[in-house]
């Protein structure tokens, strides 16, 4: 077991199991107006958005390091009469990467303390996607509270320079969206503050 397998397992483990946990709010925003089809959650956590998509029809896989939160989202989507919509995988990222082509690929917040080639794995989504697919890249433009990672010194990339980082051809793919908006986030103990998203919307050209 990696030293990152163990670090993510601890962290799921340490908290409560969530028993409705909640979809990030820029998915609904890009994902509601969409027809289901089949969807990719790269770093799917507690499930929200895994659960929240297949609720709306989609068919998800959902993928993360942690043994912990896969175990826990299947048992979850079972218990949600989703079981049929939802297959949770284990993939670390590093090594290896959920087979299949998508409508929808989605990586919320997928910002971890060890080594990942995070634009490799963003530009193998995008080449997940099938033609007219979409990728949603949602990052931290800022640091909550109660994030894990209090280094004052952290710099979070614009939208536009993850963009630059997965490098893909402007012929193949469309930029959509590229914006940083802000918003309250509701954090552990009920606790809310005032948040940064970075946003980045791409599209396989059909």
């Amino acid at each position: 077991m990696t030293e990152a397998v163990t670090f993510w397992d601890g962290v799921y483990a340490a908290r409560p199991a969530a028993t409705h946990p909640r979809p990030n709010t820029r998915l609904t925003e890009v994902a509601t107006p969409l027809p289901p089809g089949d969807a990719l959650d790269l770093g799917c956590g507690d499930g929200g958005d895994a659960l929240w998509l297949a609720g709306q029809g989609w068919q998800v896989t959902a993928a993360d390091i942690s043994a912990v939160a896969v175990e826990r989202l299947a048992a979850l989507a079972r218990a949600h009469g989703l079981g049929d919509r939802v297959t949770a995988v284990r993939h670390d990222l590093r090594d290896s990467f959920p087979e299949g082509t998508f409508d929808l690929i989605c990586a919320h917040y997928l910002h971890t303390p060890f080594d990942l080639d995070r634009a490799g794995v963003l530009r193998a989504a995008a080449h997940a996607l099938r033609p007219g697919g979409r990728l949603l890249v949602v990052d931290h433009g800022s640091t909550a509270p109660w994030s894990w990672n209090q280094d004052p010194d952290v710099r979070y990339p614009s939208p536009r320079e993850v963009a630059a980082g997965i490098a893909l051809d402007p012929a193949a793919w469309t930029i959509e969206r590229a914006d940083a908006p802000r918003r309250i986030a509701t954090g552990p103990g009920g606790r809310t503050a005032e948040v940064t998203d970075h946003v980045l919307l791409i599209r396989r050209n059909p």
